[in-house]
């Protein structure tokens, strides 16, 4: 592989997972992490965001190639043995920034996690959360009676996002969406898309009758108080594609899908 970005296996603990990554070892040179270029991650969407994840915690983003051994494989390329060194010379790059979750609980602790996908605010009990929507600083709902709310990327507007209704956003559309959660009151509002320069807060106004919990992609925070989200722009990661399973053409097709 003299000449060739070096190569790092990232693998689900799945069984097929594993049997997969057995015979790509015997075919191809691999690196430890530390000394990899690039990372070949063998799961699904799951298992890739929480390699993409380890990076951000490591503070060193590597371009990921991801192939499918999951259920949907939504931000995968399909599983193939063959040829990998020329898909990857061959794939094409998307850049991607989180977002950034700053969480102050009820106990007054301040947890800051990144999401690739979304932040979702989520009631933790029977009772419906009540909670506040800022947005750079400007309240623009007094009061949102919901299960629920959430601040979606591009990238993820395809995931939890559109489950709850919210829209699909074109990958370079410099936008994020937020979606309320089921509900109740205001019955007719639907969410809002905002530029992604923007600063959403959240404030839940009875944090200890009606707790709330914040989530990041994976990660959850318990019985939060105020919770601002926004794109971190000085964080960008890079995922690659078989050209013609492009994560652009993806979230545009499904637009149209039934």
């Amino acid at each position: 592989m003299s000449g060739e970005p070096r190569l790092a296996l990232a693998v689900s603990p799945s069984p097929t997972a594993q049997a997969a990554a057995e015979e790509l070892k015997h075919r191809y040179e691999w690196v430890p992490m530390a000394e990899a270029e690039i990372v070949v991650a063998l799961g699904g969407d799951g298992f890739l965001l929480q390699v993409l994840h380890s990076m951000l915690d490591r503070r060193r983003a590597l371009p990921i190639f991801g192939m499918n051994l999951g259920t949907v494989g939504f931000l995968m390329n399909e599983f193939s043995p063959d040829l990998l060194e020329n898909r990857l010379a061959r794939a094409k790059t998307v850049k991607v920034q989180p977002l950034r979750m700053d969480a102050i609980t009820v106990e007054g602790t301040s947890i800051s996690i990144p999401a690739i996908n979304e932040v979702s605010l989520l009631r933790e009990t029977r009772q419906t959360a009540w909670i506040e929507i800022s947005i750079d600083g400007r309240v623009v709902l007094p009061e949102l009676v919901a299960d629920g709310v959430l601040v979606a990327t591009p990238v993820g507007s395809t995931a939890y996002n559109l489950s709850a209704q919210g829209p699909i956003l074109p990958l370079d559309s410099s936008l994020v969406a937020l979606t309320p959660i089921s509900a109740f009151r205001p019955r007719r509002w639907r969410g809002a898309i905002l530029p992604d320069r923007t600063k959403v807060s959240f404030r839940v106004l009875d944090p200890v009758k009606r707790p709330v919990s914040a989530v990041a992609d994976q990660r959850e925070v318990r019985d939060v108080a105020r919770i601002d989200v926004s794109v971190d722009r000085a964080t960008q990661l890079t995922l690659m594609f078989d050209p013609e399973h492009a994560l652009d053409d993806r979230i545009a097709r499904e637009q149209f899908a039934f």
